[in-house]
């Protein structure tokens, strides 16, 4: 989500003639000079991109014939307009916001998937609530996001909570600051592995409950998304590289999360080991997907078409696209070689 937060990388050279990955070695591949390519944060570097930055420290990228710059985007909403405007080969998002701009007829596309579940979560610091259905009378604080007050009134109604007794406030991305101020009761936006972890380590033991577990259907939080038209033969090139390069830093971080933690700070010193390795560690279940047979990155359609429907049902989404259609996992490691490309 867009509320307050962070993102990721896979591959080595051998690995892309055993991937197949469509003449990757012509030109500007692996063996060529290398190309320029442009990735775009979500916000600023963290936990989130720990295997991204594996995968930049380990040589992964230039491997792939990637000349790779990891920008940090001017605010939250920048990553997808950047990336629009051509300003950048893929940007870091939410599943959300791709399926609010297709639905407005902005031609971009998730290829991977960063983040395979939900991090949003309801988070309270107030002893007197352990379920949604202790909300009713209190002050809940969200960033102002309209599919945040859905997923808040769809809690309520989940936990048989009328949503007019719930006093929802915007108090913008200062989430915790709000919660710690005693400003609102509970929030909904903050991250589970990054605000939750971040308030347990000050010591303040936090009830944090995650959106699917909450009546809310899965979606993947962070994903990596092309416009649309760049996905001819040599930008399709270019992304399969990248995911590659991507996947294998994914593999790194798992093998040694420290080594990966480094390059982290490296690229933003001003972030905390220990907050940054503990998030990791939280984060690691949720940066593959839950059927081994996958590869990284994989994106399963059913849940994409099921939030979306959830969306339309939430007057959130005005088209009558399938969620499917805004997302392809044709370039992930060894998949879509053989295949027609994907209408997306």
């Amino acid at each position: 989500m867009i509320a307050s937060r962070i993102l990721i990388v896979l591959l080595s050279s051998v690995a892309f003639a055993a991937c197949g990955a469509k003449d990757d070695a012509a030109s500007g591949g692996p063996g060529g000079p290398p190309e320029k390519f442009t990735l775009v944060l979500d916000y600023f570097p963290n936990a989130d991109h720990a295997g991204i930055y594996a995968a930049q420290a380990a040589g992964e990228f230039e491997k792939a014939g990637l000349d790779v710059k990891i920008q940090t985007p001017p605010d939250p909403s920048a990553p997808l307009k950047l990336l629009e405007a051509g300003r950048a080969d893929l940007a870091v998002s939410y599943e959300p916001e791709v399926l609010l701009a297709r639905d407005k007829g902005v031609q971009v596309v998730s290829v991977a998937a960063l983040v395979q579940k939900p991090l949003t979560s309801l988070i309270t610091l107030d002893r007197s609530i352990d379920s949604p259905a202790d909300l009713e009378g209190k002050k809940v604080g969200t960033a102002g996001i309209p599919y945040q007050s859905a997923y808040l009134r769809a809690i309520l109604e989940e936990a048989g909570v009328e949503p007019g007794s719930v006093e929802e406030i915007n108090v913008g991305f200062n989430l915790t600051p709000a919660m710690l101020s005693g400003k609102v009761d509970a929030t909904l936006g903050a991250f589970w592995n990054y605000e939750g972890t971040d308030l347990e380590q000050r010591g303040r033991k936090p009830t944090v409950l995650r959106m699917e577990t909450l009546g809310v259907p899965t979606y993947n939080e962070l994903v990596l998304v092309a416009r649309r038209k760049s996905l001819d033969e040599k930008g399709a090139s270019k992304v399969r590289r990248f995911l590659q390069a991507v996947s294998r830093g994914h593999e790194l971080l798992r093998e040694d999360p420290d080594s990966a933690v480094d390059a982290l700070l490296k690229a933003n010193p001003d972030l905390e080991r220990k907050l940054q390795s503990a998030v990791v560690a939280k984060t690691l279940p949720v940066f593959f997907p839950e059927d081994d047979g996958q590869p990284w990155g994989f994106q399963k359609k059913e849940e994409w078409n099921a939030y979306a429907a959830w969306m339309r049902s939430n007057d959130l989404l005005e088209g009558g696209l399938d969620g499917d259609s805004g997302l392809t996992n044709e370039f992930l490691p060894g998949q879509g070689l053989a295949q027609p490309r994907t209408e997306y």
